[in-house]
């Protein structure tokens, strides 16, 4: 097997492990807030958080380089959380990661201003089809517009909003750094949160939320070993994967029949991303290549950002890794 079929493969694994995770999330809140939901899953991560410090031997303090973009990146990383989370909730599976897909999108805005990246006409085209893709999934005027939509949206945003700021401090701060600091502000704001929201919480349960935790870590070490394998070019897209496990799982679990609307929004979001994607991995058409450089799952409080391990700490001084040389 080829080392690009080898890290699609893994990639594969790693977003069936994530829609696997989302399962769980919607099914749980259905039933709890996904304040509390977003709290027990953090909590429940920090033994696999420690351990993952515990092999971090390079010195220095856990005080940010940059502390104000720290800071903007830790409000973009909880509000993307608890709203993600919200929307697995209370939308349809399919809908809620057409609306996510647009992340890529948001990330190539972004960069223009945050990491001075030039955007080129053909990606302006593929972003505003691509935003046109999501206001078919919506379609305003013709259907009644929810939270679960707004969760959905501000998730996107902040997601790559969070992502981008990645992409500027990542080379200069450590790992643990910025590993912990989302975690803990997730703990404390979702936990000072938790009292207006509680409901008891039997074991089995509590069992769920440890599932989710841990799978969403093992699905981040797969991406992780599917870059480190694959180009970004060939690994990136396997995670429009997802619309399929989103409607096998909807159909089987939770009685969700994607519309045509989804359907056909969802496929323009996905052309567009790609377009995206490959237009990067050509030589000179992308100085920073924020959407390949950015290898995130968005809305997993629980698990570090991939690009926060992949760019920072102990690893940015490691050889890069195959397909990262014409990033």
């Amino acid at each position: 097997m080829s080392s690009n079929a080898k890290g699609a493969l893994l990639a594969l694994i790693a977003f069936g492990l994530f829609s696997t995770h989302d399962v769980f999330i919607k099914t749980l809140g259905a039933i709890y807030s996904p304040i509390q939901i977003v709290f027990f899953s953090v909590l429940l991560s920090f033994p696999l958080a420690t351990i993952m410090l515990m092999r971090d031997a390079k010195p220095g303090t856990l005080l940010p380089v940059h502390p104000w973009w720290m800071a903007v990146r830790t409000v973009g990383a909880v509000v993307t959380g608890v709203s993600a989370f919200f929307a697995f909730s209370n939308l349809p599976l399919t809908q809620t990661y057409a609306i996510l897909f647009a992340t890529p999108l948001l990330i190539t805005l972004l960069s223009i201003p945050i990491l001075g990246e030039k955007v080129r006409l053909p990606r302006w085209i593929a972003v505003m089809v691509g935003l046109a893709g999501v206001m078919v999934v919506l379609r305003p005027g013709s259907t009644e517009l929810t939270l679960g939509h707004f969760a959905a949206i501000l998730a996107a945003f902040s997601g790559a909003f969070a992502s981008i700021v990645v992409r500027k401090i990542g080379s200069e701060e450590r790992t643990v750094v910025m590993l912990l600091y989302p975690m803990v502000a997730n703990f404390v704001v979702m936990g000072a949160a938790l009292g207006f929201v509680y409901k008891p919480m039997p074991v089995e349960h509590l069992g769920m939320l440890a599932i989710i935790s841990v799978m969403a870590w093992v699905a981040a070490r797969f991406i992780i070993a599917a870059y480190q394998t694959g180009e970004a070019a060939i690994v990136a897209p396997m995670q429009y994967s997802q619309i399929l496990w989103a409607t096998a799982y909807g159909l089987l679990f939770f009685d969700e029949t994607p519309d045509l609307y989804t359907g056909v929004g969802a496929g323009i979001i996905i052309i567009s991303g790609l377009f995206i994607v490959f237009r990067e991995s050509r030589g000179g058409n992308s100085e920073n290549t924020p959407v390949l450089r950015t290898r995130s799952r968005v809305g997993t409080p629980s698990v570090m950002r991939i690009s926060d391990l992949m760019t920072s700490g102990r690893h940015r001084d490691k050889p890069l890794a195959k397909g990262d040389a014409s990033e």
